[in-house]
């Protein structure tokens, strides 16, 4: 199955952006933006682009404020619109095709999921059901009658 272009590394529209660094982290390490929009939870190609979409000042001021919620590196939160600012600069003009919603995704997974449950609840009945036979089978006889061949020694 091929990858759609926009979730496709090599060839993404998108990569500049992603691959901006926001700043260093604490640690010295660079940050980039694919990484930051991943540790908040959001998925960076729909963010790219739903940025790509917007006027550059209201993707700066949109964009600020989910660097905002970032922990702080060796930038401050105070730095965030001229970081955002920055980072928009890298993003393609309006986006060409729009990045699916995952909701229809998620509706059509929930679909297969609820058929694999009903099917793997269906053979678990009947595993459970073979188990509950075999075992009733396999309990001794509890009869009141004595076995045939034998008499009863308390009745005479």
């Amino acid at each position: 199955m091929t990858l759609r272009p926009e979730y496709s590394l090599g060839h993404s529209e998108y990569n500049a952006f992603l691959f901006a660094a926001v700043g260093e982290e604490k640690v010295g390490l660079p940050l980039t933006v694919l990484t930051a929009l991943s540790r908040l939870g959001v998925d960076p190609w729909q963010e790219a682009a739903r940025l790509s979409n917007l006027p550059r000042e209201a993707a700066a001021h949109a964009f600020a404020l989910t660097i905002a919620k970032l922990p702080e590196g060796d930038w401050k939160a105070s730095d965030s619109e001229a970081i955002a600012a920055r980072l928009v600069n890298w993003l393609p003009g309006r986006s060409a095709t729009p990045v699916p919603e995952t909701a229809a995704g998620r509706a059509r997974n929930v679909k297969k999921s609820v058929g694999a449950g009903l099917s793997s609840w269906l053979v678990g009945g009947a595993v459970f059901l073979a188990l509950l036979v075999l075992a009733l089978y396999l309990q001794p006889d509890r009869n009141l009658e004595s076995p045939a061949g034998r008499e009863s020694t308390t009745q005479q």
